[in-house]
């Protein structure tokens, strides 16, 4: 058997990783899109720009509680089947938001849209060792999750875009066409997918190791994914804590201009996506120390913006630091093989972590200041780097769950069948 025999096969898995990147670059848009959106859509339906926040807040909260409940009630479920659904759902979320004729259907819309980034998130984040073969899980998963970072640089920009040419409705409607795209290409990319099989199901098949909650393990309170879901609260919260507020502290405190603002959230989440992919090419082997640095990062980048710091240096140190948290702790719960339902409950903790932080980041904003919101999510980074290097050492060492060996195989055979026959 020749590489040349292997290659389609292998472009056709990537062509489907690439496809789930584009997936969580249309869920988080979706998630983010009023951000730039909320005023218009306030004055339209007629409620204040405080009642249109829940529109953000909303679809958060469910999509918490919807990442683990979908992780057990759909275990069973083809996932290329799964995701189709919920891409589906956003696609329906996101119409239904565009011709929403009140105030209440648009909220109906939004908690729709946290069901499918929920679900979405939770399966396809740790579909990496599922499409590709071992050795370039980390790139894999790099290359899923950067399509949160990419949101943040150009889907929400674009939704604003369009929404100042074309009205807020036309936003809407163009993710949700994005989504129906997606729809088909999802379709057209994805192999099968299979989910658990029942208890009592035959002898697990050569590579069962790989499957979405490893046989004879339960990770729902692992040691590794206890400390998984602490730093994911410690860290998350305190980011968010600091960057729902960036852009007035760089306009009250820094003294920035419009421009000014807009070029440095830019290049922001540029730093983000290439931390994104740097932390995943190294954090594929050791997570926790990866993660210590990329705490340590945001720390010191937050810490320092109160201080005269040359503000634009230190947002590209923080995005840098930030945009390679996500994979990292991803990593880390497969790594310790935490299976879908530890992806399910760090999805749960990420997106309870986001609201907690922008709540309890508004509550020091108003009644201390914006340079302290930056010292409290840098003392948050400075923790969980803490209790990385403390508690983590377990987790962030642990061994992979290995795939078993397929008897009287050579590892270009292997790969074929990696390619060739799902991952179960």
């Amino acid at each position: 058997m020749t590489i040349t025999d292997v290659s389609p096969a292998v472009r056709a898995r990537w062509l489907a990783v690439f496809s789930v990147s584009v997936g969580t670059f249309a869920i988080v848009t979706s998630e983010m899109l009023p951000v730039g959106l909320l005023t218009s859509i306030s004055a339209s339906l007629g409620v204040s720009d405080g009642t249109a926040g829940l529109m953000m807040s909303a679809p958060g909260l469910v999509a918490a509680v919807s990442a683990p409940v979908l992780a057990v009630t759909a275990r069973r479920l083809d996932r290329r089947v799964t995701l189709l659904g919920l891409m589906a759902l956003l696609a329906v979320a996101d119409l239904l938001g565009a011709f929403a004729p009140n105030y209440p259907v648009m909220l109906a819309a939004r908690v729709l849209t946290g069901v499918s980034i929920g679900g979405f998130w939770a399966f396809a984040a740790g579909l990496g060792p599922r499409l590709v073969p071992e050795r370039s899980v980390g790139r894999a998963t790099s290359i899923i999750l950067s399509g949160v970072s990419v949101a943040s640089v150009l889907g929400v920009p674009a939704g604003t875009l369009i929404s100042s040419f074309a009205g807020w409705r036309t936003a809407f409607v163009s993710v949700g066409v994005l989504a129906l795209a997606l729809l088909a290409l999802l379709a057209a990319t994805l192999p099968p997918l299979p989910g658990e099989s029942p208890a009592g199901a035959a002898e697990p098949s050569p590579r069962e190791t790989a499957s979405p909650t490893p046989k004879g393990r339960s990770p729902r309170l692992s040691g590794p994914l206890k400390v998984v879901l602490v730093l994911t609260g410690l860290i998350v919260s305190g980011h968010f804590a600091a960057y729902t507020y960036v852009r007035p502290f760089l306009e009250q405190v820094s003294h920035a201009g419009p421009a000014f603002v807009s070029a440095a959230l830019l290049l922001y989440g540029a730093a983000g996506v290439a931390g994104n992919f740097a932390a995943g090419a190294w954090a594929a082997r050791n997570p926790r120390p990866v993660l210590i640095t990329l705490a340590a990062l945001i720390a010191l980048s937050t810490a320092a913006l109160p201080l005269a710091a040359p503000p634009l240096i230190m947002l590209v140190v923080w995005g840098l630091g930030y945009g390679g948290v996500g994979v990292a702790l991803q990593l880390w719960i497969m790594r310790s093989g935490g299976g879908e339902m530890g992806t399910a409950l760090f999805v749960g903790a990420f997106n309870v972590s986001i609201a907690f932080g922008s709540f309890a980041g508004g509550r020091i904003v108003d009644g201390v200041s914006l340079s302290a919101v930056m010292w409290a999510g840098a003392a948050l980074a400075v923790i969980g780097a803490g209790v990385a290097g403390v508690a983590g050492v377990a987790g962030g060492r642990g061994r992979p769950v290995r795939r078993r060996a397929v008897p009287g195989s050579d590892a270009v055979a292997g790969e074929e069948r990696e390619v060739k026959g799902c991952p179960v």
